[in-house]
């Protein structure tokens, strides 16, 4: 792709958080090397907001902090005014805090593409597998519709089911 598409990742300084940006920032020859996406914004808890990531972050992960990303700069974990030009924005929450945290950020204009359980069972919350139900992706226009929202929830199932599927 010509031009990337800037994602977010909510939760960046945690676990998956990190195993997000591994997978959404893989480096080859010192660069990153994603074909499609671009981490443009990361989110955590307002103790590490203002910082820059690799300072606030207890990088664990086998692979190489990516340097563009260390020097990102986390934000709280509210849309307002932060989203910058990330319409997806990856979520790496526990459920607890995915089922308040997540319809912000879609009634904010966020895609958000959810790992947590916490909206699973939302008749309007699709649950993918792209290579089985991908059609399924049309609940979204009726998740905007109900909820107004202009972004969406975007959940998969849990790991059993997939693998089950």
């Amino acid at each position: 792709m010509a031009t990337k598409i800037p994602v977010g990742i909510l939760g960046a300084t945690g676990l998956v958080g990190q195993q997000l940006i591994a997978l959404l920032a893989p480096m080859k020859s010192g660069l990153v090397e994603h074909p499609w996406f671009r981490i443009s914004e990361l989110y955590a808890s307002e103790r590490s907001a203002g910082k820059a990531y690799r300072d606030a972050v207890t990088w664990r992960v086998d692979s190489p902090l990516p340097e563009e990303v260390g020097r990102l700069i986390l934000h709280a974990p509210e849309p307002a005014g932060a989203m910058g030009e990330a319409k997806i924005v990856f979520s790496a929450l526990d459920a607890q805090a995915a089922r308040e945290l997540e319809p912000r950020f879609a009634a904010g204009g966020a895609n958000v593409v959810s790992n947590a359980s916490a909206h699973r069972m939302e008749p309007d919350v699709p649950l993918l597998i792209p290579e089985i139900n991908g059609d399924h992706i049309k609940a979204v226009s009726r998740q905007r519709s109900s909820r107004g929202w202009s972004g969406a929830i975007l959940t998969n199932p849990n790991c059993s089911v997939i693998v089950l599927t």
